[in-house]
C-alpha cells in the first residue's frame, strides 16, 4: 500500500491547484466587479467564504469547530492563529461571517491569476521593509475604521514543523489595543499532519479548529502590549501542546 502513498499525495496535492484556479475563473466576471471599490467588500467577502467551502471539502476535508465564545455580527475582531498548512487562510475565512481582511506576505502576488486579486484584498507587507511595516498599520487601521474585522497569523511566518510556536510580532496586539477590539485566538490543530507546505506528507480528514475565549483590549495601554502579546501566545501554544494527536504528529520520532 505504501507504494501507492506518494502518487497519490502528488495527484491529491496538484488537485488543490486545479481546484483554486479553476473556481478563480469561474468566479473572474463577478470577481473583476466585486474588487472594483471598497464599497462592493461585503459581498465579495460572501463570496470568498463560499469559495473557501469548496476548495476546504473538495480537498476531502472536514471541520470540526468548538467555540467557546461567538462573534458577533457587524462588529470587528482582531482574529489570530497558529499558522501551519497551506489550509489556513480558508479556515479563519470561513469561520467568520464577519469580513476580514488579512495581512500576508507580497510573495503571493506572484502566483497567476490568484496574485490580481490578492493584491486587491490582503494588505501585502515586505518583513524586510520598515517602510511596509508602517505602510501595513496605516492601511489595517483604515480598515478597522469601516467596520472590517482584520486577520494576522501573527508568528509573521510558517515555522519548522518541529516548532510548536513562533514567538507573535506585535503587530495584531498594537492594533487591537488602538481600536479596544477583541482579539480572537482560534487555534488550529491539524494543519501539519494533513496539509503542511511538505509536498509529500498530508490527506484528507477531520481539520480539528478551537475558537477560544476571547481576550479583551479595552482599558489596555500600549504600553501593555508585551503581556498581552504573552496571553494570546500562551492561550494557542497552551491548547496545541496539551493536544495528543497534534503533539504526537509534531514530535514523533
Amino acid at each position: 500500500m505504501k507504494y501507492f502513498k506518494i502518487p497519490f499525495l502528488v495527484v491529491w496535492r496538484l488537485w488543490f491547484y486545479i481546484l483554486m484556479f479553476s473556481t478563480i475563473i469561474i468566479m473572474l466576471p463577478f470577481l473583476l466587479v466585486l474588487t472594483s471599490h471598497e464599497k462592493y467588500y461585503p459581498v465579495f467577502w460572501k463570496m470568498v467564504r463560499a469559495w473557501s467551502f469548496i476548495l476546504i471539502y473538495g480537498m476531502g476535508f472536514r471541520l470540526k469547530v468548538e467555540r467557546e465564545q461567538h462573534i458577533e455580527k457587524n462588529k470587528s475582531y482582531m482574529f489570530i492563529a497558529n499558522h501551519a498548512s497551506m489550509l489556513d487562510p480558508w479556515v479563519m475565512i470561513v469561520l467568520s461571517k464577519n469580513p476580514i481582511v488579512f495581512v500576508g506576505k507580497k510573495e503571493l502576488v506572484k502566483i497567476p491569476v490568484f496574485g490580481f486579486f490578492y493584491k486587491k484584498v490582503v494588505i501585502m507587507v515586505d518583513r524586510d521593509s520598515t517602510t511596509s511595516r508602517k505602510r501595513v498599520y496605516e492601511m489595517a487601521k483604515k480598515k478597522l475604521q469601516n467596520g472590517t474585522s482584520v486577520g494576522i497569523f501573527p508568528e509573521g511566518l510558517v515555522p519548522e514543523e518541529s516548532i510548536t510556536l513562533s514567538p507573535f510580532k506585535n503587530g495584531a496586539f498594537s492594533l487591537a489595543i488602538e481600536y479596544g477590539i477583541p482579539i480572537v485566538p482560534q487555534v488550529y490543530y491539524d494543519g501539519k499532519r494533513f496539509f503542511s507546505w511538505n509536498f509529500y506528507k498530508g490527506g484528507p480528514g477531520t481539520f480539528r479548529v478551537k475558537q477560544c475565549s476571547f481576550i479583551e483590549t479595552k482599558n489596555i495601554d500600549l504600553e501593555d502590549r508585551k503581556e498581552l502579546k504573552e496571553a494570546a501566545y500562551n492561550v494557542i501554544y497552551n491548547e496545541l501542546i496539551h493536544d495528543k494527536k497534534y503533539m504526537d504528529d509534531t514530535y514523533k520520532k
